[in-house]
């Protein structure tokens, strides 16, 4: 008879830890969660929120020129905090000249074929780091590349065009003396033309984008301009 080797047995204490062990090390991690979780509730800022929903005015200085613009008409949500920045897009409702409200959500059953006309007037703000002024730009170098023909678009307002093969090919130049006005547009064409008037204050220069047909009503939309950075930074001299 062929004996077969004997395998001591394991002693009960030496095969796993008692279950008794495993509550206490369960109750520690549930207490530990819980503690980083109302830690977590107490460090969370909630001055963002209530900054956007009072509307309160937020003060950004651009160029070390100070602004006091509404939450709502930042384009861009990272640019929406007080404080210094290198730039700043905003939009206002025209001829109202307020911040947007929120936006309206657009369904399959909602949405129209029809592009609805824009009634925003665009604004980026932008340090100019002694870069050429606007008003150079418009009496010396846009000069430069003008069609001789000036003709009448509105009272009080000259129209010339870019000649072909310039940098501003394709675009038209208007400007009016009373209230002074100078704006640079895109012709109409697929899509609806655009103007584009710049203007600087202190270390920051102003660039408004509207509709070319705005034209028609000049005189509102440089009132409207003249409002606008007035309402961020104050009377010009």
């Amino acid at each position: 008879m062929t004996l077969l080797p004997s395998v001591p047995r394991r002693s009960r204490g030496s095969v796993r830890p008692q279950r008794g062990h495993l509550a206490p090390l369960l109750a520690s991690a549930l207490i530990t969660a819980l503690a980083i979780s109302l830690v977590a509730w107490l460090l969370w800022p909630t001055w963002a929120p209530k900054a956007f929903e009072n509307d309160e005015p937020l003060p950004v200085s651009i160029g070390e020129t100070l602004f006091n613009v509404p939450p709502r008409a930042f384009r861009m949500r990272v640019q929406r905090h007080s404080g210094p920045q290198e730039r700043i897009d905003l939009n206002f409702v025209y001829p109202l000249l307020t911040a947007p409200g929120a936006p309206k959500r657009v369904t399959a059953e909602t949405i129209d074929e029809t592009p609805q006309p824009i009634d925003r007037i665009f604004l980026s703000i932008a340090a100019h780091h002694d870069s050429l002024a606007p008003d150079i730009l418009v009496h010396t170098v846009y000069p430069r590349y003008l069609d001789e023909t000036r003709t009448h678009a509105n009272e009080g307002l000259l129209m010339q065009a870019f000649r072909d093969g310039t940098p501003y090919a394709g675009e038209d130049l208007f400007v009016a003396e009373a209230p002074p006005l100078a704006a640079r547009c895109t012709r109409d064409a697929a899509t609806p033309g655009m103007c584009l008037s710049e203007r600087r204050v202190g270390g920051a220069d102003l660039t408004f984008r509207f509709p070319r047909q705005w034209l028609t009503k000049w005189r509102d939309v440089a009132g409207a301009m003249e409002r606008l950075v007035e309402q961020l930074h104050g009377p010009q001299n």
